[in-house]
């Protein structure tokens, strides 16, 4: 049976969601599932907006088959080629094969790539302002590269001022009848999967997300329509002024993450006894966060959260604690901006890993690092506790500037 939900008069929902999926991407655990969400319009012309996912193509293609009944499908409206999305587009033209494609140059170009049927007797080029008009419609394109693919654009309804915004004001996380942001307490309930969304899939680009807010800024906007997660219709700002904080890589609020690599449980006692120091000085917001058992993914999030990182790693066959490691790599990959770090080391004959995690560090841009750098010898002494305290102590007097 179909399930589809309407948007606005003649705007539906068309989507599906996948609560089998365990990792989005095959990387990112996702324990709520996803939404592949996609738009058919009901105008004088028909158009639909992007497609699904090819574990849900059955339920999305009963779901398009129902509201067009009978009807045929004049365009299909690509805003973005990852699979997730273009899936359905060779069952799409098979099963309304009069569809013309409307995307730009580069959508073409990975279209063919990944598909073989006829695109060029169906494609309709557009490019940065041009515009469609399906009767009581007019679409305007906007190009939105790097966000975060190279072919990615948005489209704006200039009638009913929505914007359909590819992988922008996306989230982790299936939807459960409520499509609205409005009706499923987001700021509770989805920020934190939405933050993570965003920091780990297109957190890299934030300048070309910044540009394209820009031109966001400009438009009306009554409605967004994502191609995961929620529809927003209400407090658009809300979710506009957090993508703005996380393009610019500005922290949403003060406060410090610790993350521990421990292989013998010193380094993570150190870490905790640390967590208290700064407690105890009235330091809020702090989160702990041991490497060995959290997904990177939560720790990035985390850091473009927040203001103060701390890392407590031990030195591990002369390197990093291969977790740390890792962790680290995809902070400098995701080009986290505008923090505090701090070092915490620690290693049984040859202390070396603050090094080693600053070396990783010191190519991201706007950072800077508190001292002093504490060194544990294998296990906390009195000589390496008061270097603990002065470090919270340095924290602690930076967040109360």
């Amino acid at each position: 049976m179909q399930s589809v939900k309407k948007i606005n008069e003649d705007l539906y929902w068309v989507g599906v969601n996948d609560r089998k999926i365990t990792l989005f991407e095959s990387v990112y655990p996702v324990s709520r599932g996803m939404s592949y969400n996609s738009y058919l319009l009901l105008d004088e012309k028909t158009a639909l907006f992007d497609t699904v996912d090819s574990v849900a193509s059955l339920q999305f293609l009963e779901n398009v088959d129902y509201l067009l009944a009978g009807r045929e499908l004049d365009y299909l409206i690509v805003n973005h080629m990852e699979p997730d999305h273009c899936a359905n587009i060779g069952a799409i033209v098979a099963k309304y094969p009069s569809v013309k494609i409307v995307g730009n140059l580069k959508t073409f170009t990975m279209m063919g790539q990944f598909f073989d049927f006829d695109i060029e007797s169906r494609k309709v080029v557009v490019k940065e302002g041009d515009t469609l008009n399906t009767g009581r419609h007019t679409f305007t394109f906007v190009m939105a590269p790097m966000v975060h693919w190279p072919e990615a654009m948005v489209t704006y309804d200039t009638v009913d001022k929505v914007l359909f915004s590819a992988d922008a004001f996306g989230s982790f996380g299936a939807l459960s009848g409520n499509i609205f942001a409005d009706e499923c307490d987001f700021q509770n309930k989805w920020i934190d999967d939405a933050r993570r969304y965003y920091t780990n899939i297109v957190g890299k680009y934030g300048v070309q997300v910044g540009n394209v807010l820009k031109k966001a800024a400009a438009l009306e906007i009554s409605k967004i329509c994502p191609l995961h997660g929620p529809v927003w219709r209400e407090n658009i700002g809300y979710i506009i002024d957090k993508y703005f904080k996380w393009a610019s890589y500005t922290p949403e609020e003060e406060g410090v993450v610790i993350v521990y690599g421990s292989v013998h449980g010193h380094t993570e006692n150190a870490a905790e006894v640390f967590a208290n120091m700064l407690g105890d000085k009235g330091v809020k917001n702090i989160e702990l966060f041991n490497a060995s058992t959290t997904h990177y993914s939560q720790v990035i999030a985390e850091s473009f959260k927040r203001s103060h990182i701390v890392f407590a790693c031990a030195t591990y066959n002369m390197a990093l604690f291969p977790p740390m490691q890792v962790i680290l790599h995809e902070l400098a990959e995701h080009n986290l901006q505008n923090r505090a770090f701090a070092f915490i080391e620690n290693g049984t004959w040859t202390p070396a890993s603050a090094k080693l995690m600053s070396d990783i560090l010191d190519k991201l841009k706007n950072n800077r690092v508190i001292e002093p750098k504490v060194t544990i010898k294998s296990a906390l002494n009195d000589e390496s506790f008061k270097q603990l305290e002065n470090l919270a102590d340095a924290i602690a007097q930076d967040l109360n500037k």
